[in-house]
């Protein structure tokens, strides 16, 4: 460690009044900032840091659910627990997403769904049945507002109810063609000017696969949230056949759960380690038909697992034909923080590296099936 990650460590710990023995930027600002919200209490009689004091880096613009969520992204599992521990039980802060009446009264919104699913491990069963009627309504409008734009990305024109590009005779559609061709009938009969043709539901076997894997670690909140909700758009496409897979240091799959997102939020464990290795090689072995197959990781690329391995996983998929996207984060702003080198490194294998929204990634998939 060096001398100035060991000042940073104790500014961090000392909070406020240590300020003559440094300033804080970046990521250590924002720790410190959390770190004030909560221990600040301490000194300002009660009040939230930024409520009547000075707080670390500044009044603090954090409220309790974004508190929440900011440290889970910004310290290790472990610290983030006892941080929310002392929260609960010295300050009873945890309260707004803990106690029956007042989660009953807040307004439903995707900050709040973050804040319950860093923290439903501490809630009761009535806190937890509350709890998951908010998780229901805030993914119910996540997919009244992605769902026409990923289907419309994925599916374009080649809809059931529209003219297939297939005209053979076993997709003729004789009504619709008479109905289309009736402004060419003549004394004579009726004109063919143009059949028409059905498009038809894919078999099974020709159906694309995509595998959705998403890293579950804290800072992927987001995208864990708008993973689950694409899964279960992609789950009604009938060219696909969509899997959910989530990971830290173990592969959980849960592709049988993505018909219903909420089932799948309340099922995942945020935090921990990061296998991005142990991932890949399980999407691979999934994989039934490699050239009508794409694979989706959805991750910081911050690997705590075999660096090899994964490259080798990476590289294996491509080589026998499958699409494979890395995808730094899937949300609504499609911005993410992710290791450029080792992006660089998977692309020069054949992989596709970036960030992208829900609906990008539809675009994507679009593109690739048609």
């Amino acid at each position: 460690m060096t001398d100035d990650q060991r000042t940073t460590r104790w500014r961090l710990i000392l909070g406020e009044g240590s300020e003559a023995m440094g300033g804080l930027s970046g990521m250590a600002a924002e720790q410190d900032a959390a770190l004030a919200f909560l221990y600040d209490r301490e000194t300002n009689d009660g009040g939230a840091a930024g409520e009547g004091g000075q707080g670390g880096s500044g009044p603090s613009l954090l409220t309790v659910p974004t508190w929440i969520n900011a440290v889970n992204e910004l310290f290790p599992r472990r610290v983030a627990e006892t941080l929310q521990a002392d929260a609960l039980e010295r300050y009873g802060m945890v309260d707004m997403v803990t106690d029956l009446d007042t989660l009953n009264r807040i307004e439903p919104s995707e900050t709040l769904l973050k804040a319950i699913l860093n923290t439903k491990h501490l809630m009761n069963d009535d806190v937890l049945a509350a709890a998951r009627d908010i998780v229901r309504r805030v993914v119910a409008q996540l997919i009244e507002k992605l769902r026409p734009q990923i289907k419309q990305a994925v599916t374009g024109k080649r809809d059931p109810q529209r003219r297939s590009r297939f005209k053979v005779a076993a997709n003729f559609d004789p009504n619709a063609t008479i109905r289309a061709n009736l402004k060419h009938y003549t004394a004579d009969g009726l004109v063919i000017a143009e059949p028409l043709f059905v498009s038809r539901t894919r078999r099974e076997s020709e159906r694309w696969q995509v595998i959705i894997a998403v890293d579950q670690s804290g800072s992927m909140t987001d995208s864990v949230i708008h993973s689950a909700v694409t899964a279960s758009v992609f789950h009604g496409i009938p060219a696909l056949k969509s899997h959910l897979v989530a990971f830290d240091t173990e592969v959980v799959d849960l592709s049988h759960e993505s018909i219903d997102p909420v089932e799948t939020l309340m099922k995942v464990q945020l935090g921990g380690g990061t296998h991005i290795a142990k991932a890949a090689e399980y999407c691979a072995s999934i994989i039934t038909e490699p050239r009508r197959a794409m694979v989706v990781i959805i991750t910081d690329l911050y690997e705590g697992g075999s660096v090899p391995r994964l490259k080798a996983a990476v590289a294996g998929m491509v080589t026998a034909g499958a699409k494979v996207l890395i995808l730094g984060a899937l949300n609504q702003d499609g911005e993410a923080d992710f290791d450029r080198s080792l992006g660089h490194e998977l692309v020069d294998l054949g992989a596709h590296v970036g960030v992208m929204t829900p609906y990008e990634l539809a675009a994507w998939v679009g593109e690739v099936i048609a």
